[in-house]
């Protein structure tokens, strides 16, 4: 089982390297999910996301696409994203997934040099963005 860390680490690249070790056959835990960042403007990511949380199915809406306001789950949300979702494949990848908010998990943590994102100067934690979205605060 591998531990990451998300603190500090961009959402987009930290959700690659996680679904290449979960294409992989690894199971993956993630801790401080709410601390990971996106780079760009709160403004706009949160006009977004709200307009994806406003999509419907007019025909029958219980079967709309769901976007949490919770840094865990909109985390693990995002990098479903990045699975083949409609393979058997990519559902059982999505099974070994556990994110969680705050330290949690045992084992060696990891971080990927990769994802920092330090030095980014226009950049925003998943918490204050599911503040945005209407969330909870913690």
């Amino acid at each position: 089982m591998v531990v990451i860390d998300a603190n500090g680490a961009v959402v987009g690249r930290l959700g690659a390297r996680v679904a290449k070790l979960l294409l992989s056959g690894q199971e993956v835990q993630i801790i401080n999910a709410d601390k990971a960042i996106m780079v760009g403007s709160l403004s706009a990511a949160r006009d977004k996301y709200f307009s994806r949380r406003q999509q419907k199915n007019k025909r029958q809406p219980e079967n709309s696409p769901r976007w949490p306001r919770v840094p865990h789950l909109l985390l693990r949300r995002i990098i479903r994203g990045m699975l083949p979702w409609k393979s058997q494949r990519g559902r059982e990848a999505y099974r070994r997934l556990k994110v969680f908010s705050g330290e949690a998990g045992e084992g060696k943590k990891l971080s990927i040099p990769e994802a920092s994102g330090s030095g980014k100067h226009r950049a925003f934690t998943l918490s204050q963005l599911c503040l945005a979205l209407g969330g909870k605060p913690n």
